[in-house]
């Protein structure tokens, strides 16, 4: 018994020192792991300029529809226009148009974005089910608009408003806090394009003009400088300019429909035309396409929808290269 008595006290005592050893690993282990899982931004050196608070990860920026605050780093973005600045700049929205998904001027890009339905008639609920935190838009219609602002903070560039290459990258770039990139791509935007124009001023004399047309089923439309079919490419792009005594009529409709009786009146020395249905030799043989000097004169470039209806920078640029490589080698 006086064994039994003496021999608990001891294998006790071991048996407590062991629990506390292990409960001292245990608290020791914890507080490692816990140590390692805490953000590093918690100790950030004192030059960082991370922002400290939540009100410096957004920024108010004036619009048509008044101050509007958006995060200073947007993630999820849903856009119904403005998509080729965007992927420009390295900014991969979630949402697009599905016309827009069609742009194969950088259609690798677009692998993911879901479509939000027809351009000009995006479905709310499904831009509301992406949950964007920002939205950009090129509607200028109230109602639409505060629909739209209602799902996430809404910046509204109404269509036209942005009259070029460098505007849009630029404006763009400063909302996104992605100037840096705005101006790179727009660097090499420039050498590009000089280099084209190099090409087309040197097989062009300097009074030739051009003029844009679509050709549908229904009707004949001539172009401005703004409202794709090449208008950006040629006009603005490439510096080539309309007969005189259209140029101010559509530069500042930028479209308008025509009838083929007045065809001649707006036709210059070279025709960029859209046409889904006919081919080149289809206007050569034309009666009435085929009595026009730039058709008699192989100054007559057919090119379809798809590849001449986008006019973001991405397209316009590589519109740009394939007009000048048809002028400059015809």
């Amino acid at each position: 018994m006086k064994q039994r008595n003496m021999k608990t006290p001891y294998w006790g005592i071991v048996l407590l020192l062991f629990v506390l050893v292990l409960a001292a690993c245990g608290n020791n282990s914890a507080e490692k792991q816990n140590s390692s899982a805490l953000p590093t931004t918690t100790e950030a050196p004192a030059e960082s300029t991370e922002p400290t608070d939540v009100s410096a990860a957004t920024k108010k920026v004036t619009t048509i529809h008044g101050d509007v605050e958006i995060p200073t780093r947007p993630q999820r973005i849903v856009t119904d226009d403005y998509l080729g600045a965007l992927i420009a700049l390295d900014v991969i929205p979630i949402g697009t148009p599905g016309l827009h998904l069609k742009n194969l001027y950088f259609a690798e890009a677009l692998a993911g974005i879901e479509d939000i339905g027809a351009y000009g008639n995006s479905s709310i609920e499904k831009i509301i089910d992406l949950q964007p935190d920002l939205i950009i838009t090129s509607e200028n219609d109230e109602t639409k608009y505060n629909l739209l602002s209602k799902a996430a903070p809404t910046i509204s560039v109404p269509y036209g408003q942005l009259k070029n290459a460098h505007e849009e990258l630029n404006y763009f770039g400063e909302l996104l806090g992605r100037e840096a990139e705005a101006t790179a791509w727009l660097a090499d935007y420039d050498k590009r394009v000089a280099e084209a124009k190099s090409k087309v001023d040197k097989a062009v004399p300097p009074d030739a003009t051009f003029t844009i047309f679509e050709d549908t089923d229904k009707a004949v439309y001539v172009y401005g400088d703004n409202f794709g079919r090449g208008g950006q490419p040629v006009y603005q792009a490439l510096g080539r300019t309309p007969p005189s005594s259209i140029a101010a009529e559509i530069m500042e409709k930028q479209y308008k429909e025509i009838s083929l009786e007045v065809l001649a009146d707006y036709a210059g020395d070279y025709i960029i035309l859209t046409s889904d249905s006919k081919t080149l030799e289809d206007y050569k043989q034309d009666p009435i396409w085929n009595t026009l000097k730039a058709v008699q004169n192989d100054h007559l470039y057919v090119w379809k929808e798809e590849r001449s209806w986008y006019y973001d920078p991405i397209a316009v640029l590589s519109q740009t290269e394939e007009l000048a490589a048809w002028i400059s080698e015809e």
